[in-house]
């Protein structure tokens, strides 16, 4: 029986997620897609989890796809195989709570889109991104088209794109591509860090900022402003608002509970 290429532990609200494929620097075969879908599954509706946190096992968090699968795949094995990453990496950013993802070391190919689709980025100060497809004379597969200027803007993504080249952490701080960059001796714990600070917050609040976001960006601006104003409504009649405001003014930490 082959060990499972992504090892989930559910520890105090949290999700670890980690590519355990060290020996091949976690490349996403058809495994580990499939593992990382039912993993958003579970996340989605186990109500004990609150958030996940993604990293790789050793010195990489993903240098992408399989490249022995891509070998002899013809054009309708590489559709389904690209509707498949897409389908699990968007189940896990549609899952309703925060996922960060701990980029550890190399983060290519199918590794930087699995990071792109996380709500937040942490890189080590050894992370290295990029999207090298148009070297194998492809295109990404998983979203890197899409999520990359959604992100950093056209021009860099594009720069990116069609070179394929590799830039490292500070670089994809400075373009936005990670929030933060921090030793790696720490990257975990700062994840998890940044996690719990977002989980301190109301969870309906959360998971309305996640959706607002992610659908507005596809939406007029007025469209989208009206489905702020709609949420906003909808929020001010839960329990979770008004302990919000009760606690601020009492000036003590609120105790929200989902509802």
């Amino acid at each position: 029986m082959h060990e499972s290429p992504l090892a989930v532990d559910v520890r105090d609200r949290i999700a670890f997620l980690t590519l355990a494929r060290p020996e091949v620097h976690n490349a996403l075969n058809d495994q580990a897609i499939e593992a990382l879908g039912a993993a958003a599954a579970r996340i989605a509706g186990e109500p004990g989890i609150a958030g996940a946190i993604v990293t790789g096992a050793g010195k990489a968090f993903s240098v992408g796809a399989d490249v022995r699968e891509l070998a002899g795949q013809g054009p309708q094995g590489g559709r389904a195989r690209a509707l498949r990453g897409q389908a699990a990496l968007g189940a896990l950013r549609s899952a309703g709570k925060p996922v960060v993802a701990a980029v550890n070391g190399f983060a290519l190919g199918g590794g930087c889109e699995l990071a792109l689709a996380c709500h937040l980025r942490v890189a080590s100060d050894a992370a290295v991104f990029g999207q090298p497809e148009v070297r194998l004379g492809l295109v990404p597969g998983f979203g890197g088209t899409q999520r990359l200027p959604r992100l950093i803007g056209r021009g860099g993504a594009l720069a990116l794109l069609l070179t394929g080249d590799r830039i490292d952490a500070a670089e994809a701080y400075r373009i936005g591509l990670v929030d933060r960059v921090v030793p790696g001796a720490v990257l975990l714990a700062e994840a998890e860090a940044l996690l719990r600070r977002i989980l301190t917050a109301g969870p309906l609040a959360v998971r309305a900022v996640l959706d607002l976001v992610e659908r507005g960006l596809d939406m007029t601006l007025a469209d989208a402003l009206a489905e702020e104003a709609a949420a906003f409504g909808l929020l001010s009649a839960t329990g979770d608002m008004t302990e919000g405001i009760a606690a601020f003014l009492a000036r003590r930490p609120p105790r929200f509970r989902g509802a």
